[in-house]
């Protein structure tokens, strides 16, 4: 593949990098994990060909690595807008127990525990946690430039199979009834995590009661800036 700007290899070899030992982790990495971790590679690529571009070899390091640090918050950002879900979604669901917190990449977290969402083995959607649902869609429809993702969860009762197929359908339960009250489709993607992503103690039952949960992200993309295109000097 030939480079487009001939002083980019030293920027692209640090992108190397970066892409080598984010991506190579993330088969371990928790969902905001991955996302910090893929943001910093998009970042340090894009910084890397920006820099290039306009500052030469110099240029072209130094944009990898801010670009690096920017993806690294996850290529998303957290508006005004987000800051008015988070403080909707904290109302909404105050006393239910669902957990809401903004991620270190920019992404609004609700922690939906086991006790409101399904029933110890099962999908459906039991009627609390439908009305956080309703909640949580219209917060939604008033931010169409947002994307959801929803990572369902299990504890460690069941083989390992059954408890994947489990939290996938919990993620995709979830999804459905966010549909059902107008959310597009195409703006929501669904995970289904199994038991490998435990947060307290399956040798409990409290802690198998935490560790079944469904996880639901919103994130508002950064706006993608482009370089302006560059003009010949008048003759």
């Amino acid at each position: 593949m030939q480079i487009p700007y001939p002083n980019l290899t030293r920027g692209m070899g640090l992108s190397a990098l970066a892409m080598a030992l984010a991506l190579g982790g993330c088969a371990n990495m928790t969902e905001t994990q991955q996302g910090t971790a893929k943001g910093a590679v998009l970042g340090a690529l894009g910084g890397a060909v920006l820099g290039a571009a306009t500052g030469g070899s110099r240029g072209a390091t130094t944009g990898a690595v801010l670009g690096g640090a920017a993806g690294a918050a996850g290529g998303y950002i957290w508006s005004k807008k987000m800051q008015d879900q988070k403080a909707a979604m904290e109302t909404a669901t105050a006393g239910t127990g669902v957990t809401v917190s903004q991620t270190t990449d920019n992404r609004l977290k609700l922690d939906i525990p086991s006790d409101i969402s399904f029933d110890v083995g099962r999908s459906a959607i039991k009627p609390d946690f439908a009305q956080v649902l309703s909640q949580f869609a219209a917060s939604l429809n008033a931010n169409p430039s947002t994307h959801v993702s929803i990572v369902g969860h299990t504890d460690n009762t069941g083989s390992d199979a059954s408890n994947q197929t489990l939290s996938m359908e919990r993620a995709t339960s979830a999804r459905d009834y966010l549909v059902g009250k107008g959310v597009a489709w195409n703006r929501i993607s669904t995970d289904g995590r199994g038991e490998r992503e435990p947060i307290a103690d399956n040798r409990t039952p409290e802690g198998r009661a935490k560790n079944r949960r469904v996880e639901m992200f919103v994130a508002e993309p950064a706006p993608v800036s482009t370089p302006a295109p560059a003009t010949t000097p008048a003759r």
